[in-house]
């Protein structure tokens, strides 16, 4: 894909989701690394149902690591993986304790050292919580990063990543990541994809394949139709 191709997908995007936003719910750099750890295969608004609550009982990492596990399991148990969730959270305190003051590092290769913590947090954690350009790469970034040429079809997380990295502007990364999340999630969805409304339907193979099929059963229809009659 050249640049004025993805120049023309970043600006229609744009068009369609200005105020794209994080929509995990927090108010500090530490809630915001729980809510993204939580959120691994489970939607952002089962994670905010969760931390309205959460948030309000544990406020440090000392308080984390003051219950048990059992407890912390109890109040995250709506959550996909909640076991092992509470054990990285816990864990991820005490390091945090012992190593950084308490406190969330602001650097994507200190983050990943985290119980828990994989690229993609770190890379949700430094754009959001301190203002460094990065790219998350989550379920739907891919999808539609594949769907509309972006990256291949067959290219990993860590690549479509690249890709992205390489053709989108710097200062542009940030806003970028949640621009894609939100034409995933409410446009561009991994099922029934409002591809008939598209206005980037040219640029996806997938989108155009899928109209042609529903323009075959309609045809279909018609003259099942025609001939009953």
């Amino acid at each position: 894909m050249n640049k004025k191709q993805l120049r023309h997908i970043l600006d229609t995007i744009g068009v369609m989701f200005p105020d794209a936003h994080c929509e995990l719910n927090h108010s500090n750099p530490f809630e915001l690394t729980i809510a993204v750890l939580l959120s691994a295969q489970c939607t952002d608004e089962t994670v905010n149902k969760v931390t309205a609550s959460l948030f309000q009982k544990y406020r440090t990492p000392d308080d984390y690591i003051r219950v048990t596990q059992e407890e912390l399991e109890a109040d995250i148990r709506s959550i996909g993986l909640f076991r092992n969730k509470a054990k990285n959270i816990q864990n991820l305190c005490r390091i945090l304790l012992e190593s950084y003051g308490g406190q969330i590092p602001q650097s994507h290769e200190e983050l990943v050292k985290l119980p828990g913590v994989g690229r993609k947090t770190a890379n949700v954690v430094v754009s959001n919580a301190f203002d460094v350009p990065a790219i998350a790469v989550d379920t739907h970034v891919e999808r539609v990063s594949k769907r509309l040429g972006i990256a291949k079809a067959d290219d990993s997380v860590l690549e479509v990543e690249k890709q992205l990295m390489k053709g989108v502007p710097r200062d542009e990364w940030t806003l970028t990541h949640h621009r894609l999340i939100f034409f995933g999630r409410y446009h561009c969805k991994a099922q029934s994809p409002h591809c008939g409304t598209c206005p980037l339907i040219d640029c996806c193979k997938e989108g155009k394949q899928r109209m042609k099929n529903v323009e075959k059963r309609k045809s279909k229809g018609s003259k099942n139709t025609i001939s009953s009659a």
